[in-house]
């Protein structure tokens, strides 16, 4: 096995394990509601299902979810004649690891000359993911160019200056309160001069004052549409899942604002409610893109639904 493979799957292991280590909270949270359900009852009736679904909503799946979830259970354990609640702890396993799974071509991006645009309010960790971002693709080879579109708070800008020092890219930026469109706009260019492979814009996040947020986008997408057209485009939002519930509503709030291409779950190892991302995944119809479960600069990585369900289950 060539050394970079056993490199990665070092990575991958060393993550996983991570992904196991920081699902604890959730894992406790989810399984520890739903086993308590399987073991109370001997046999699959009706008050057992309304048992585990309020396990689920419990664990912030959300009422929706959860409901799906059950529906899809109900037929399957009729399907699979199954008489036992621990043939249903198998299928639920089964059932999220199929809610949580993600096409194929969902990195594509990283394949091809991209612009992506990192969106989210302040305080969720858009400023790391970038840089997290960065450091990663750079790492593969990438040309990485850092835009720093979030003028609106000075320490933005100085908090994406360091992390491209980190990461060893290039920053665009201007002077607190500059034009973001002024700022993007010189990206571009730039990005399209050294023809780098990745340019990742910061973006402001004031969700209270959605009409500027909404005009401000769309200037940057006009800009960027009219600029480099031939670029692929990339809109990924940036969630902090230890607020639970309210990550889904920012979701939604944001959902309407632009057209989100990802999600990209942050402080996952913190948290009892990552439950959170069975509920965005689902609900929105938006793929969770990339998780985080620590400070470190490679604790964050494309995510995987197996994983993820296996890390929750422990298996």
């Amino acid at each position: 096995m060539p050394q970079e493979q056993e490199e990665e799957g070092k990575k991958k292991r060393g993550f996983f394990g991570k992904l196991v280590k920081g699902l604890t909270k959730t894992r406790n949270n989810i399984l520890g509601g739903v086993d308590q359900v399987l073991s109370s009852f001997t046999k699959i009736d009706e008050d057992f299902y309304e048992e585990l679904e309020e396990a689920l909503i419990v664990a912030d799946l959300g009422v929706n979810t959860a409901m799906t979830i059950i529906e899809d259970l109900r037929e399957k354990v009729k399907e699979n004649k199954i008489k036992d609640t621990a043939g249903v702890r198998e299928l639920l396993m089964e059932e999220l690891k199929e809610l949580m799974k993600n096409e194929d071509d969902l990195y594509e991006f990283t394949e091809k000359k991209s612009v992506v645009l990192v969106i989210g309010v302040n305080g969720v960790g858009k400023t790391t993911t970038i840089g997290k971002l960065a450091n990663q693709y750079k790492q593969k080879g990438k040309k990485v160019i850092l835009a720093a579109a979030d003028t609106f708070r000075a320490a933005a800008i100085d908090q994406l200056a360091e992390w491209s020092n980190r990461a060893g890219v290039e920053l665009i930026s201007q002077q607190e309160n500059s034009d973001p469109g002024a700022v993007v706009f010189d990206a571009v260019q730039a990005a399209k001069a050294r023809e780098a492979d990745l340019l990742i814009c910061d973006t402001a996040g004031r969700l209270h004052n959605k009409k500027n947020l909404m005009e401000e986008l769309r200037k940057i997408f006009k800009i960027i549409n009219r600029e480099y057209p031939e670029a692929h485009k990339e809109v990924l939002l940036v969630l902090d899942s230890t607020t639970g519930q309210n990550a889904l509503q920012q979701a939604k709030q944001f959902k309407d604002i632009a057209d989100i291409t990802g999600i990209v779950l942050t402080k996952l190892d913190g948290t009892a409610k990552g439950g959170i991302a069975v509920a965005i995944q689902t609900e929105l119809n938006i793929p969770v893109k990339y998780i985080g479960v620590g400070e470190g600069i490679d604790d964050m990585q494309q995510f995987n639904s197996e994983e993820f369900v296996s890390a929750l289950f422990e298996e």
